[in-house]
């Protein structure tokens, strides 16, 4: 049985938003990038000629990174900074003495230790397979998810897809 890969990455597929890295004695400087994100998922081709309907893959991954666009990227599972978050604003108290305080619509909360490249990549990867396990007639065996948040900088999460 033949393996197809399908990806996407256009141009549309990308977020803007701010972050620092923060852990025991280092604090980042605030600061933001433009990430690009690409998507690849492989399996065999099914009953209707798809790995996954591109327009499903495109949608999904599309609103995805709407939801980070424009945003400040919190870690919340971070052990050097505490975040506490009310309905008007997000303040956050970093090892380092450090304070900063955000309106709560520009702040996406995530689960994550670091805001790194590598764990947006999964936390993004995470986000699509539940959403495309839903997608009608997939037959995706894999998923990657790459982040590149400098031309030529990337970061990419693998795992196998279980629907």
């Amino acid at each position: 049985m033949s393996i197809f890969s399908v990806s996407i990455g256009k141009e549309h597929l990308r977020f803007t938003a701010a972050h620092f890295i923060a852990f025991r004695g280092f604090r980042e400087p605030l600061h933001g990038h433009t990430y690009q994100v690409k998507v690849t998922v492989s399996g065999p081709v099914g009953p209707d000629g798809y790995v996954v309907d591109f327009l499903v893959l495109k949608k999904v991954a599309e609103e995805e990174c709407a939801r980070l666009h424009f945003s400040t990227l919190l870690p919340q599972q971070s052990d050097c900074l505490r975040i506490d978050a009310t309905a008007s604003q997000v303040t956050v108290q970093c090892e380092d003495g450090t304070s900063f305080v955000f309106p709560r619509q520009d702040v996406c909360l995530l689960p994550l230790v670091h805001s790194s490249s590598e764990e947006i990549a999964q936390y993004l990867l995470s986000r699509l397979r539940e959403r495309l396990k839903e997608a009608r007639g997939n037959t995706i065996q894999t998923i990657a998810v790459m982040v590149e948040d400098i031309p030529g900088q990337e970061a990419v999460c693998r795992e196998a897809f279980v629907a």
